[in-house]
């Protein structure tokens, strides 16, 4: 379980293309001797398993059904990504509860400076759409951001100047893929609703 708090911003340093899947080394700020053979790390959003650690990276082993359902098949060396390590029992709740499993990939329709802000509107593919709420939760490429509008398939967050600081947010552009995780609950909500 992860909290959309991202912590760093690694960068991919390899790409390998194995008998089974694709394996990715990410460089990072963390000191990787603290990082366990088979710890969670979110990837974007994506939850993945370290597989092998060396100083300043580590590495993941991604499934073809990750690199087709996310934006991870495209990613090369020189891709920088959105980190944050599980969340441990009595750590600090800054986001929201967030799995590392990747709902959709959203494609970005604008992104415009509002204040010091940016507004960033995302295309939701369907049936996706319907489980976003204004006022509710979302993460984007593994950050927890609110959802300020919806309207259709289309739904903006407002990032804030720290946010576009320490994740890979402040890149976006018009056209540009994203990883999205709906909240939790909205999923449990609407699927209750389609039983009940």
């Amino acid at each position: 379980m992860f909290t959309g708090i991202v912590t760093d911003i690694g960068r991919v340093r390899v790409v390998r293309q194995t008998a089974r899947d694709r394996r990715y080394e990410v460089e990072t700020r963390w000191d990787t001797s603290t990082l366990a053979l088979g710890a969670s790390i979110s990837h974007a959003g994506c939850c993945l398993t370290v597989t092998e650690t060396g100083p300043g990276w580590f590495a993941v082993e991604v499934s073809g059904e990750t690199l087709t359902k996310t934006t991870l098949g495209q990613w090369m060396e020189g891709t920088p990504v959105n980190l944050e390590r599980a969340a441990r029992l009595g750590d600090e709740m800054g986001g929201h509860i967030v799995s590392g499993h990747i709902d959709g990939v959203g494609q970005i329709v604008s992104v415009r400076l509002e204040g010091g802000s940016r507004r960033i509107e995302i295309s939701a593919p369907e049936p996706l759409h319907r489980f976003i709420a204004e006022k509710g939760s979302i993460t984007v490429d593994g950050v927890s951001l609110t959802v300020n509008t919806v309207g259709g398939q289309i739904f903006s967050v407002n990032v804030i100047p720290h946010t576009l600081e320490v994740t890979t947010l402040s890149g976006l552009q018009p056209g540009d893929p994203v990883n999205l995780e709906i909240d939790m609950l909205a999923r449990y909500l609407a699927r209750w609703q389609e039983t009940a």
